[in-house]
């Protein structure tokens, strides 16, 4: 559901034994990853490290060693004290023919859910070596550092909220359209809550943000049948509102879940109240008009 693993894909004009050596072999791995040497023995179980002028970078266990096709092991950041505070991830490089003189190199960083500094740390740090390798390997040079990318922003644990509050959100809308059962029901209760959850604690999170987490509650407890707690949530997404002086489409939005949890209830002449006051919102976009028009074209 929640975006806890990175996936990169590269072609490189080579052969899969090449490019496993570059991968494993500390001679290339110093040129190219950050002037580290990758050192093990590649058997299963046996640690693995990422060895610097300051010492280990990264350690971790060998889990699956496939030459020259696949290779697994463990992740943890020792060249920052925060982010060795973090559980281990995971990092699996895929190696496949692609073609005559051509390699498909696949990168799977995944296990970050419980990592949020690493998770931002890797997150563009990747692009970098997998760049710099591909150039090292086909040119004889990596790349030189004048191309890097920008340090992760400092608020890295807002970004992988906001990050994780798009996915949620998203998927939320998922099971949404999905058939009403018991058990997507759950679902997405579970994937709204997840979202809103992850939009209180995000980078550059606004007003607007609370109050439409706050929607979306109350629309998915609307779904799942439980008119009281729709309510609830709507009138919460009209309280943030009014306290923060939202209008155009997120207050539209609150009298229409309002007006919808309402009629649920069986309370129609209230309703219709709220039903009206979000027709007569007025929303300055013309495409965010078109969306409330077709939302309010059926009564609540």
């Amino acid at each position: 559901m929640a975006v806890t693993t990175h996936i990169y894909q590269i072609y490189i004009r080579a052969t899969p034994e090449q490019v496993w050596t570059a991968i494993t072999d500390p001679s290339w791995t110093k040129r190219y990853f950050h002037a580290t040497a990758f050192t093990s023995t590649l058997e299963p179980g046996s640690p693995v490290r990422y060895v610097g002028g300051d010492g280990d970078a990264v350690e971790g266990v060998i889990e699956v060693a496939e030459p020259p096709h696949r290779l697994v092991t463990t992740w943890r950041s020792l060249y920052d004290a925060a982010l060795a505070e973090e559980p281990p991830s995971r990092v699996e490089w895929q190696i496949s023919s692609a073609g005559e003189g051509l390699t498909l190199l696949r990168l799977v960083h995944g296990d970050l859910a419980r990592s949020p500094l690493t998770w931002a740390q890797v997150k563009d740090g990747w692009v970098w070596i997998l760049d710099s390798m591909k150039s090292l390997i086909e040119t004889g040079e990596p790349l030189p550092d004048a191309a890097r990318l920008p340090d992760a922003p400092d608020d890295v644990t807002g970004q992988w909220h906001r990050a994780q509050g798009i996915e949620c959100n998203n998927s939320t809308w998922d099971m949404i359209e999905a058939d009403r059962t018991p058990a997507n029901d759950e679902e997405m209760l579970r994937r709204a809550y997840a979202s809103a959850y992850h939009w209180q604690r995000a980078a550059r999170r606004a007003p607007a943000n609370e109050a439409r987490a706050l929607w979306l509650l109350a629309k998915v407890q609307l779904l799942a049948g439980r008119s009281e707690l729709s309510l609830h949530y709507a009138d919460r997404c009209m309280t943030v509102c009014l306290e923060h002086g939202l209008v155009d489409f997120d207050l539209a939005y609150a009298h229409e879940a309002r007006a919808r949890a309402l009629q649920a209830l069986g309370r129609t002449d209230d309703a219709a109240v709220e039903w009206g006051l979000a027709k007569a919102v007025p929303v300055a976009d013309p495409e965010d008009q078109a969306i409330l028009d077709a939302d309010l074209a059926v009564g609540p």
